[in-house]
């Protein structure tokens, strides 16, 4: 299915002995990264970008088999742009917006997930993991290429860790035999089994539900009449699961779900005959070789904290989710874009260390929200009580012939980006009548500027963004600048920048943060209303 990169068995980052190993005092590194998946390379991209030398420690030289996650969302390639991969992304993925449920045999809902335009990204792609996570890789390879500060030690095994007050001890086996290295920071992104987590221990609260899901990755010989849509069935006829999921992928394979009950024999399975005997009845008469398949059960849990000390949790190593819903990486991409500006900012001196307790505050609440809206989907999908078998049936019956009944389907509530609505480092919103969609704590939506899309102008750095309002080239306060962006209605052909961020109001001027989330928001510029602002979202005025 895949290019050789694409497999364990091509070493993306082979190992290579590292000068540490021959120096007999531990080296100290600003930061150091425990895993090198996708969250961990993502990591890598967001420090190594600001100039902050990073080095990312994983167990093995190369990226892993299989699809894994497929469904990477808006906001998440929005992320992967910022660091100067998302367009091969985009390139290879296959893209989709709409999404239809069936029960049985009948269609009895549909949604699209982005149904206006002026974007420069859908609301999905369907990709599989091992492309995502090449193409971040060979972004890394680049950026190192022009003297980027990040290092990617393959086959370097971290078997402890010791967290002291200023810095942290990590002793790393290698087929040359082990060493130890410090890190003033260490990010777990190790994935949801977590070493790290172990090591510190360090668990998760939350619930496993009893259920069992059967995924079968498959590619096509011959053709498959299904659009390039999501399709979920509840209680298919065919009668090779409870419920079923189809997604269609790159190179014609195709992913399926089954649900297949808590009290089954995984090992059975898991066997080639038993899955082509729920394909064969799912898609009758169909040439077709199998890639890759897995079981996988429901989890819907986080740490109590994704800081400790000198230690970060970011990902799966921090908080699971179910499936339906695809907030599993979608969500680690997030938790990056999060911690990235701000370590950065304090390791480089100009944020005070307390902006760090916001990465927990503040990626907890996305982690809440998620297991949330995951929660409700799982017990929707897979009903606990015959209460809630009754309400879930009497919806799906509803639905096709009602209106009102179709907001309740619920087979994944679709990962969106997450609004800090209520974080310490917003200022009061000012902007009276201004659209919620872009309240302080809210991601920027893109808006087409011509050949351009605004995303492309913010992120890395402090904007402050005018919209038919003035205000200096450049706001300095305690180190921290924030470079103006100046824009107007009169250059908005579409309408979509005045409908997403003027809304009622006539001018606007925006504070955004470097990870493209509003901080403030005013309608016309105030410079020590500003100045209070870009401090506070720096950490260092207190929200009253």
């Amino acid at each position: 299915m895949f290019d050789d990169r694409y497999t364990l068995a091509y070493k993306s980052y082979p190992y290579e002995k590292s000068p540490d190993q021959d120096i007999d005092a531990p080296v100290r590194h600003p930061v150091v990264v425990m895993g090198g998946g996708p969250i961990g390379v993502a990591t890598a991209l967001d420090l190594g970008r600001q100039g902050v030398p990073v080095v990312v420690l994983d167990d093995h030289e190369g990226i892993g088999m299989g699809s894994r996650a497929i469904c990477f969302a808006k906001r998440c390639l929005e992320v992967a742009d910022r660091y100067g991969c998302g367009e091969p992304m985009l390139e290879k993925g296959v893209v989709w917006n709409l999404g239809k449920v069936f029960h049985r045999d009948d269609k009895v809902f549909e949604f699209n997930l982005l149904p206006e335009d002026g974007h420069k990204y859908p609301a999905f792609i369907n990709l599989q993991q091992p492309y995502f996570e090449q193409y971040m890789i060979d972004r890394l390879r680049e950026l190192q290429d022009k003297g980027a500060p990040i290092q990617l030690r393959g086959k370097n095994r971290v078997d402890s860790v010791e967290v002291h007050d200023d810095h942290v001890t990590l002793k790393v086996m290698t087929p040359d035999g082990p060493y130890t290295l410090e890190a003033d920071w260490l990010i777990g992104c190790d994935g949801a089994n977590s070493p790290l987590r172990g090591m510190l221990d360090l668990d998760f609260s939350g619930r496993v539900f009893q259920d069992s899901f059967l995924i079968a990755d498959i590619k096509l010989k011959g053709d498959l009449n299904f659009p390039t849509e999501r399709w979920f069935w509840f209680e298919p006829t065919h009668g090779s699961g409870a419920s079923a999921l189809l997604h269609k992928q790159p190179d014609d394979v195709w992913r399926i779900d089954f649900q297949i009950g808590w009290d089954v024999d995984r090992k059975e399975e898991l066997k080639e005959e038993n899955i082509r005997r729920r394909l064969d009845a799912m898609l009758g008469d169909v040439d077709y070789e199998m890639v890759w398949s897995s079981i996988y059960t429901f989890q819907c849990k986080r740490m109590d904290s994704f800081r400790s000390g000198r230690v970060f949790f970011a990902g799966d190593a921090a908080h699971q989710v179910s499936p339906f819903g695809a907030r599993g990486a979608n969500s680690g991409m997030q938790d990056v874009d999060n911690l990235g500006w701000k370590l950065g900012l304090v390791i480089q001196g100009k944020a005070p260390e307390s902006l760090l307790d916001t990465y927990d505050n503040e990626r907890v609440h996305g982690a809440d929200e998620n297991i949330l809206n995951s929660t409700r989907s799982t017990d929707f999908i897979t009903p606990k009580s015959e209460t809630s078998r009754i309400f879930r049936d009497a919806v799906l019956s509803l639905s096709g012939t009602y209106e009102f009944a179709r907001p309740m389907v619920n087979s994944g509530r679709l990962s969106v980006p997450c609004v800090y609505s209520g974080s310490g480092l917003n200022s009061a919103d000012a902007l009276a009548g201004g659209p919620e969609r872009t309240q302080p704590g809210a991601p920027c939506p893109d808006a087409p500027l011509g050949n351009e899309f605004l995303l492309s102008k913010l992120g890395d750095e402090f904007i402050l963004l005018t919209i038919d309002a003035e205000a200096p080239e450049v706001l300095e306060e305690d180190g921290i600048t924030a470079r103006r962006l100046a824009l107007s209605t009169r250059d908005d052909p579409t309408g979509q920048l005045r409908k997403r961020y003027l809304g009622e109001a006539s001018s606007a001027v925006y504070l955004i943060r470097p990870d493209q989330h509003v901080a403030a928001r005013r309608a016309e510029y105030n410079e020590t209303l500003m100045r209070t602002a870009l401090r506070r979202a720096i950490g260092k005025e207190v929200s009253q």
